[in-house]
C-alpha cells in the first residue's frame, strides 16, 4: 500500500522540542491569567460537538492549528476546576510539580501492573504511599496501593469484606443461584457517597443489601442506630458484613465517629471500611491529626490525593491492613504475566480489577519532594482558615444562615433574609410558604451567581432544605476570591430578593417601621 506524502513514525524530535516548548508556555500563561476565564463553562449544550468536524481527518494537521483549536472551540468549554474561584463539588489542584509529573508519566508511558513491567514506578509507589501514611499518621501496617478514584477504592475495600467471608466461597462459587447463602448486608449513612452504593450493587450486594443508618444534628452516623440495626439484621436472616464509615461526608463534610463505629465492628465480626477520601487529607496538619481518630482500628482506608494534596486528577491511596485478603480476593495469574521474581517482589496488579496501571506515584513523589510536609500542611491550614472566615461571614449577616458545622474547608450556607423570621412569629401558618420561597430563592441565587463565571458553587440538600455549599481546596485560592464571592452572594441575594418576593410575603407597612427603627438602634 503506498503512503504517499505521509511520513512513518512518530513526531519528528525537533517538532517535538518546539510545540513542547509552546504547550509549557501556554500552561504557564493559562495559570497566571486564570481570572480572565469564566469558572463555570458559559456553553450551551451540544456548541462544542457542532464547533467540531463530523469526520477525522484524512491528511495531517499542523500542531499549530491544532493549537488554534484547543484556544478556540476547547477551552471556551472547559470548566475550570483549577481555577482559584472554583468552590463546587470538592476542587481539585493541579499544582506545577504535579503537572510535570503527569508529563514526565505520559513521556515513560509504563504499564506498572508487574514489578518487572517497570520496577521504579512500582517501588516508587511503595515508598510513596509510605511517605504519606507516615504523614497521616497512621500505623505502619497499612500496606497502600494506588486505584484512580475513591469510588474504585471503595469498591476494592467491599469486596475485600466480601472475600473476608471465607465460608461462603463468593470468590470460587459466585452470588448467584445459591439459596444456602443469606443475603449480605452493608452498612453506612445517610450521608455517604453515592459510590458506596453503586459499588455494593457491582458486588453483588444491591441497593436492598445497603442499610443506611441516621446521623445526628451533625450528620454523622448514629453509633447506638447502627448497633440496633445490625443486631435486628441478624436475626432476621441477614449476614451483615461490612461497615463504611466517612471523615468528611460529601454534603457537609461531617466526620464519622469512627473510633466507636470501629468497636461495633471488632464486636460484631464487621470489616471497616473508612472513606477519607476529603478530609483524611487534614490529618497531616498536626493540629487536624484527630480527623482520623479510631481509623487505624480500620481495616481499610481511602484518601484521595487529587482532592486536598495538589495532585491532578486522578489519584487515590487505598490502605488495607489486610492485604492478604484484597490480594485473595483479586488475583489472577494466567502464564504470560508469571515472572521469575516470585514473593520477592510485590505485583499490584495481584490487588486490583485493573491489569493496566498508570505511573501515579511519579506525581505524588514530585509534589511531596517539592512542598514538603510542612509546606503541604501550611497550605491545607490557610484553606482552613479561609473556610472558618467565611463561615464568621455568614454567621454574622442576619440575612444569610449557615446549616451545618465547618470541621473542615466546606461551608453550608443560604440566604434567608431576617424578616421572614418576624412573618412566621406574626402567621404562623405560613411557614410552608417561606421554606419553599427561600428555597426557591437560594436556588435562583446559586444558578445566578454561577453565570457570571466569576466563581462556581455547588449545592445539596440537608434535612429537606436546599443548602449552598462553598468549598475551598485549591492551592492558588486567596482570601480575595473568598472575598469576592461572598459579595456576589450578598449583593444578588438582596437583588433576587426584592425581584422574586411574593406580596404575601412581604411585611406589612408597621412591620417595616419596625425593622427600620431596629436597624437605626443597631447602627
Amino acid at each position: 500500500m503506498s503512503t504517499g506524502h505521509i511520513h512513518l513514525g512518530d513526531m519528528d524530535l525537533e517538532d517535538l522540542r518546539k510545540h513542547g516548548h509552546q504547550a509549557i508556555d501556554w500552561i504557564v500563561n493559562y495559570l497566571a491569567n486564570l481570572d480572565r476565564y469564566p469558572v463555570l463553562a458559559q456553553v450551551k449544550p451540544g456548541q462544542i460537538r457542532d464547533a467540531l468536524p463530523r469526520s477525522p481527518p484524512e491528511d495531517p494537521e499542523a500542531m499549530d492549528s491544532i493549537l488554534k483549536d484547543l484556544d478556540q472551540i476547547i477551552v471556551p468549554g472547559i470548566t475550570h476546576w483549577n481555577h482559584p474561584s472554583f468552590f463546587a463539588y470538592f476542587s481539585i489542584t493541579g499544582s506545577g510539580p504535579g503537572i510535570l509529573g503527569e508529563l514526565l508519566s505520559a513521556a515513560f508511558s509504563v504499564n506498572a501492573m508487574l514489578w518487572r513491567t517497570s520496577p521504579a514506578a512500582t517501588e516508587l509507589e511503595e515508598v510513596i504511599l509510605d511517605w504519606l501514611r507516615q504523614m497521616l499518621s497512621l500505623p505502619a501496617d497499612f500496606q497502600g496501593i494506588i486505584y484512580d478514584t475513591a469510588s474504585i477504592s471503595s469498591l476494592h475495600a467491599m469486596a475485600a469484606a466480601r472475600e473476608a467471608l471465607v465460608d461462603l466461597r463468593v470468590r470460587e462459587e459466585g452470588l448467584a443461584g445459591r439459596p444456602e447463602i443469606p443475603r449480605l448486608r452493608l452498612y453506612t449513612s445517610e450521608q455517604a457517597h453515592s459510590s458506596i452504593e453503586k459499588g455494593a450493587i457491582l458486588i453483588g450486594v444491591g441497593q436492598r443489601g445497603v442499610r443506611k443508618i441516621p446521623v445526628d444534628d451533625e450528620y454523622r452516623m448514629d453509633p447506638a442506630a447502627l448497633r440496633r440495626a445490625v443486631e435486628e439484621d441478624a436475626r432476621s436472616g441477614w449476614r451483615p458484613f461490612c461497615v463504611v464509615a466517612t471523615v468528611g461526608t460529601t454534603s457537609t463534610t461531617s466526620i464519622d465517629p469512627v473510633a466507636e463505629i470501629a468497636e461495633i465492628c471488632k464486636e460484631k465480626g464487621l470489616w471497616l471500611h473508612v472513606d477519607a477520601a476529603y478530609g483524611g487529607a487534614a490529618a497531616i496538619v498536626p493540629e487536624m491529626r484527630h480527623v482520623l481518630d479510631g481509623c487505624e482500628r480500620a481495616d481499610s482506608i481511602v484518601v484521595n490525593p487529587h482532592k486536598w494534596l495538589f495532585a491532578p486528577i486522578d489519584a487515590s491511596a487505598f490502605y488495607c491492613r489486610r492485604p492478604d485478603v484484597l490480594r485473595r480476593a483479586f488475583s489472577l495469574v494466567p502464564e504470560y504475566l508469571q515472572t521469575s521474581e516470585g514473593e520477592r517482589v510485590r505485583n499490584y496488579m495481584d490487588y486490583g480489577i485493573q491489569l493496566g496501571r498508570r505511573f501515579r506515584a511519579l506525581k505524588l513523589w514530585m509534589i511531596f519532594r517539592y512542598f514538603g510536609h510542612k509546606g503541604l500542611a501550611a497550605r491545607i491550614r490557610e484553606h482552613l482558615r479561609l473556610a472558618h472566615q467565611f463561615a464568621s461571614w455568614i454567621d454574622d449577616d442576619p440575612n444569610f444562615e449557615r446549616l451545618a458545622p465547618v470541621p473542615f474547608s466546606t461551608v453550608c450556607f443560604r440566604a434567608r433574609p431576617k424578616d421572614l423570621a418576624n412573618l412566621i412569629e406574626k402567621s404562623p401558618n405560613v411557614t410552608d410558604k417561606i421554606d419553599s420561597y427561600v428555597d426557591s430563592l437560594n436556588e435562583a441565587l446559586l444558578e445566578t451567581v454561577n453565570a457570571t463565571g466569576q466563581v462556581y458553587l455547588s449545592h445539596t440538600r440537608l434535612r429537606d432544605r436546599f443548602v449552598i455549599r462553598l468549598s475551598i481546596g485549591n492551592i492558588r485560592t486567596t482570601e480575595s476570591h473568598v472575598s469576592r464571592a461572598w459579595a456576589l452572594l450578598r449583593d444578588h441575594a438582596t437583588r433576587l430578593d426584592k425581584e422574586r418576593r411574593p406580596s404575601t410575603l412581604r411585611p406589612r407597612q408597621e412591620d417595616r417601621h419596625i425593622c427600620s427603627a431596629d436597624l437605626a438602634m443597631k447602627d
